[in-house]
């Protein structure tokens, strides 16, 4: 007999069936599957697609580029017609899918996570605030008035996807615990992010609207309350949500943050009587087995699996379900589709000089990288002086200091806030982009290097 065939037989007489090349595919798919839910990988592949997104708009294609950007897509229902460029789909319409995994992130931090901790949470939160206020202060220094002004909350945010790829590269020198400081200081900067584009990057309101969304929003609220957990009912108010605050004049990427929150924490078993139910359907399922008899041709062991199956996704919370689902999308689809549509930045030689000059381009770079390091790593040594906050384990604060410089990657969210505050001020904006990808190169190479030297193996 081949090896093949005793292979075969070896996976028969334990259970286990595969088709004939899916065990080649598995193992192909195994490493790749682990190495996609790394963290550094959702950064690398933000950076490939930015890297991309420069070269087209830097190249012979840079036409082709900005047709397919600002390409019109629409949906239309009988009279009824919703048109937008690819542009705006992406960034009203697809972030909303990256905000809606910010707000489970959010929650479940405040829940169970590092945020949950009074003691724990108060030095991330206390140097998330640092980190949001002293950047957006230098800004303002730089722009204190006219249309440039607009710009002063695009140096307060925090990309979680780079900076912690960053961090992950350095996991044999750091302690795994700068690493959790990290993510919670970044959960309260977008927590920072958001709350700054719901107050002062909002259009005109349109009261009716926001009415409506409010009304949608409270039967999302009764849903979570009456016991709700399964989450379709949840997807379609949210997308109604997101229509209603998109004509209400507050930014619609907001609804997936306030869809996020009424999303049930509790699962609707406990450990114990999760157990006992499984217990229960196992023994059900081994007296309904039969001997070489297909799965398919058992209705009662089908309806076993189809109960246990049931059962598993009842002792897991919603919330944690959801947010275990969406992490793929959006770390490989949405942000990299993103970061494509919106940093194609185009680069001119002769005018380099006058772009890194610039007041817009200044206060972007100096409020992420001088704002962030001072104002995180300031904030964090007052709160540890003053007895507020204590050192994660095994951290020193050269360490912190660290990840204060390695937190001026704004990549995602400032670019983000920067197309809300510079809206049809095409000149502004180009500055704006250039400046976060300027300091998040900066912030990110001497945030790693700082940490390689601070930290010991």
């Amino acid at each position: 007999m081949s090896g093949q065939g005793k292979t075969a037989q070896r996976d028969a007489e334990r259970g286990v069936f595969n088709a004939p090349w899916e065990r080649s595919f598995d193992r192909i798919l195994t490493p790749f599957e682990e190495f996609i839910h790394r963290q550094s990988t959702s950064g690398l592949l933000l950076m490939a697609t930015a890297v991309l997104a420069l070269v087209l708009a830097n190249s012979a294609l840079a036409g082709f580029y900005q047709h397919l950007v600002h390409t019109p897509i629409a949906v239309s229902i009988g009279d009824w017609r919703l048109e937008k460029s690819l542009q705006h789909w992406v960034n009203d319409g697809l972030m909303a899918l990256f905000f809606f995994m910010v707000g489970l992130e959010l929650k479940r931090e405040i829940l169970v996570g590092e945020l949950a901790v009074p003691r724990q949470a108060a030095l991330p939160i206390v140097a998330a605030i640092g980190g949001m206020v002293l950047p957006a202060l230098i800004y303002f220094a730089i722009n204190p008035e006219g249309d440039a002004g607009r710009g002063w909350g695009i140096p307060m945010a925090t990309d979680i996807a780079f900076a912690i790829g960053a961090l992950v590269l350095l996991a044999h020198r750091v302690p795994k615990a700068l690493i959790t400081f990290l993510v919670a200081l970044a959960i309260v900067d977008d927590l920072g992010a958001v709350a700054v584009i719901a107050l002062f990057y909002t259009d005109q309101l349109v009261w009716g609207a926001l009415l409506a969304g409010a009304l949608i929003l409270a039967v999302l609220v009764a849903f979570n309350l009456v016991g709700i957990r399964h989450p379709l009912p949840y997807f379609l108010l949210g997308v109604l949500l997101w229509f209603a605050l998109l004509k209400s004049g507050v930014h619609a990427t907001l609804a997936g943050v306030l869809t996020a929150f009424t999303i049930p924490a509790r699962p609707k078993y406990d450990p114990v009587r999760f157990s006992a139910h499984v217990r229960e359907l196992m023994a059900r399922f081994d007296a309904s087995h039969q001997p070489g008899k297909s799965i398919m041709t058992n209705d009662a062991l089908r309806a076993v699996v189809q109960t246990l199956e049931n059962g598993v996704h009842k002792v897991e919370a919603p919330l944690q379900r959801l947010e275990h689902g969406m992490h793929l999308p959006v770390a490989f689809l949405v942000i990299p589709v993103f970061a494509f549509i919106n940093a194609g930045i185009p680069m001119r030689l002769s005018e380099l000089g006058t772009t890194l000059t610039h007041p817009v381009t200044l206060g972007v770079v100096l409020g992420l990288l001088l704002g962030k390091f001072l104002g995180i790593a300031g904030a964090s040594w007052l709160a540890l002086r003053l007895g507020i906050g204590q050192l994660p384990a095994q951290t020193r604060f050269v360490q912190i200091a660290g990840v204060a410089l390695l937190a001026g990657i704004g990549f995602t969210m400032a670019i983000f806030i920067a197309e809300l505050g510079f809206a049809g001020q095409p000149e502004y904006l180009l500055m704006a982009k250039t400046g976060v990808l300027l300091a998040s190169l900066l912030a990110g190479i001497g945030g790693y290097l700082w940490l390689w030297w601070a930290s010991d193996r």
